[in-house]
């Protein structure tokens, strides 16, 4: 069998590439354990100047985290669902807190966990393959894997646009919102490689020196129109204003909101909107945890799984079914802090 994940050190450089291309390479326990105990390894190694994150094979870099695990385990106790959670968000902390420069190669689909493990390093590479989502709320999870520190700190109302609706980015998109710092054809990708390889310490002057022009970022087409809608301070009142629009974008809008977990979507507000006061990383990815360990076992997630990935009939039924019966009682219970022994932190 495979390793899904390979860890190794080529010339002064730590390379960790993702290998489950039939699942589009998406993060299990065992993955996050091997890539944490790599960077663990690295980081007191002095012959290792610099980390490089790409996926072998496959269509895309990553599509996110074992959800059906995830699923099977909230339906009971949810143990394996919180143990991958606390994993997973351990190595998006390394990774954020990592004293050495990484690169991360977001080439083809990037999505809820593949951001996580991009969104932290210095470099991300987009190319004319990305497609980069966090499209939890179709699902009935929420933009986690620190989702509520970067998306809160886009421009304007980007953040909640992107939280609620789980609008598809293109690489123009990301190099323009600043989720991707640099933009290469994916042909260029190889030489990028053995570039940093072979000297890791000009790793900004290689990627610059490849980076092209990306074209035009098809979502800055509608800033006005996100920061308008999308900043009243409800998801009833942002739902009301897409309605009361009259525009064709924002009917568009208001049909995919249409389709998403109430819960959902009024978790993934809160987050962003809590994110932009968060005062560290650290704490962002505690309260994160709090949140995850409460929303996999509540019924909208087993029922996104079911309606999306298992019976793929698409056609959930959200309980409750519609934003006035999410109380404000029941997102103040999914935000409360978990008891100190049951709590989040970092890997020591």
């Amino acid at each position: 069998m495979l390793n899904d994940v390979l860890t190794f050190v080529e010339g002064r450089v730590g390379r960790i590439r993702l290998n489950r291309p039939k699942a589009i390479h998406a993060l299990n326990t065992g993955m996050c354990t091997a890539m944490l105990d790599a960077l663990t390894a690295w980081r007191a190694d002095t012959g290792v100047e610099a980390v490089l994150i790409d996926h072998a094979e496959g269509r895309g870099f990553c599509a996110g985290g074992d959800i059906r695990m995830i699923a099977e385990s909230g339906a009971g106790d949810g143990e394996a669902a919180r143990a991958f959670f606390r994993l997973e968000y351990q190595l998006n902390h390394a990774l954020f807190t990592y004293a050495k420069p990484v690169v991360a190669f977001m080439d083809g689909i990037t999505m809820g966990g593949g951001v996580g493990i991009a969104m932290p390093a210095k470099f991300r590479v987009a190319t004319e393959n990305t497609r980069f989502a966090m499209p939890e709320t179709g699902i009935g999870l929420f933009p986690d894997v620190g989702g509520g520190w970067y998306l809160s700190r886009l421009p304007g109302h980007l953040g909640e646009f992107i939280a609620l609706t789980g609008a598809r980015l293109n690489g123009a998109d990301c190099l323009a919102l600043g989720l991707a710092t640099h933009y290469l054809p994916a042909g260029k990708l190889d030489q990028a490689k053995s570039d940093i390889v072979g000297d890791p310490q000009a790793m900004a002057a290689t990627l610059d020196a490849l980076a092209v022009e990306a074209g035009e970022a098809a979502i800055l087409a509608h800033r006005a129109e996100i920061d308008r809608l999308f900043a009243a301070d409800t998801l009833e009142e942002i739902l009301a204003g897409l309605e009361a629009d009259g525009g064709e974008w924002a009917a568009a809008q208001r049909a995919t909101l249409a389709t998403k977990s109430p819960q959902s979507m009024k978790v993934s507000l809160h987050l962003v909107r809590e994110g932009r006061h968060m005062p560290s990383f650290e704490d962002e990815m505690r309260q994160e945890f709090a949140v995850a360990s409460r929303v996999v076992q509540r019924p909208d997630f087993a029922e996104g799984v079911r309606a999306v990935i298992v019976d793929k009939d698409n056609a959930p039924r959200w309980q409750p079914a519609t934003p006035e019966g999410v109380s404000d009682h029941v997102i103040d219970q999914i935000f409360a802090p978990l008891p100190d022994d049951q709590a989040w932190a970092p890997k020591e």
